[in-house]
């Protein structure tokens, strides 16, 4: 008897931990795709919630979907590096298990593979932020989500087309299988904002890939303040954030990417940085400043003549260096 996974042309790793209030949805938004050749691997990272049960009654209903659990929570890298063991397919994505694809996601990523021959595809995503009904509501395509992914473009490279690398997520892509084992790919356990590093790795290895602007992933920002991109007032989670910057950086630098690089320190410089220097202004604890302030200053020095930033970016990053 045949497995699912040999009919499939792309396995969809979806990670969990405590998600029983949003797996369903994700998954319900795997099995709305207008292409249905996908296989699912979903892993349960010791969850005490009920994520287990959804992903097994999943499971236990569709053969596409394959249950696998950690009996000891390992976190998210360690999660989906359990699933990339385990793909059989060519072609492997990721979704989080509180997040949505829209319908053609895999419809628009794999046929464009199909087409092109890339080691991977890209495509824009959207915030889906709580509102005052209890619910949640899509937000716009962001700025630089935009000139990551718009316009379309086929078999391009990180030198042509250096705003690429700010787009930093996992679930954004579709990737060949062959691409993750040649350049080496793992998620790095033990730390938070993984993603980081591993994208600027993809794109510095990379041969080509191809890059398009529909909206593929709805990016939930949960109403209970739990996502870690919500956490950034703690220093952990701070000096964890900015080694995945930093070392997203190193990774192009690294490889020689020089537009790349200056991509990424400007757009951090302009978006990421403010917000958590008026983090720093108010911050109890002395070491969140100290460990922003050395890392703008690296930042500064590693990123040379950067675009011009708007007054208020300037003066915020012109603060953080002092500190």
């Amino acid at each position: 008897m045949s497995h699912p996974s040999d009919r499939a042309a792309v396995t969809i790793i979806v990670p969990g931990y405590e998600v029983a209030a949003y797996a369903e949805e994700a998954l319900d938004s795997l099995r709305a795709q207008t292409r249905d050749d996908w296989a699912a691997i979903l892993v349960d990272d010791a969850s005490t919630d009920g994520t287990a049960e959804i992903f097994a009654d999943a499971a236990a209903d569709d053969p596409r979907f394959r249950l696998v659990r950690h009996d000891i929570r390992q976190g998210l890298a360690a999660a989906r590096n359990t699933g990339l063991d385990l793909v059989e397919t060519p072609l492997v994505g990721f979704l989080d298990a509180d997040d949505l694809f829209t319908p053609t996601a895999l419809e628009r990523l794999v046929g464009t593979l199909d087409e092109t021959g890339s080691d991977f595809a890209l495509g824009a995503y959207v915030r889906l932020r709580p509102d005052r009904n209890g619910g949640y509501t899509t937000g716009i395509v962001q700025p630089w989500v935009a000139a990551a992914t718009d316009p379309e473009r086929r078999a391009t490279n990180i030198d042509a087309h250096p705003a690429a690398s700010a787009n930093i997520v996992a679930w954004s892509k579709v990737s060949r299988v062959e691409f993750w084992r040649r350049a080496g790919l793992r998620f790095p356990v033990g730390r938070l904002y993984e993603d980081q590093v591993v994208a600027q790795r993809m794109y510095a290895a990379a041969r080509a890939f191809d890059v398009v602007p529909d909206v593929l992933v709805h990016w939930r920002e949960r109403a209970d303040g739990t996502s870690i991109t919500q956490r950034k007032d703690a220093v952990l989670v701070l000096r964890d954030y900015l080694d995945g910057m930093a070392g997203g950086i190193a990774e192009l630098e690294g490889a020689g990417h020089a537009a790349a690089v200056q991509e990424r320190v400007r757009l951090i410089l302009a978006m990421d940085l403010p917000p958590l220097v008026r983090i720093a202004q108010e911050h109890p604890d002395d070491a969140y400043r100290r460990a922003l302030g050395a890392f703008t200053r690296d930042l500064w020095a590693r990123g040379g003549a950067v675009a011009p930033l708007d007054d208020e970016s300037a003066h915020l990053a012109a603060a953080a260096q002092l500190w």
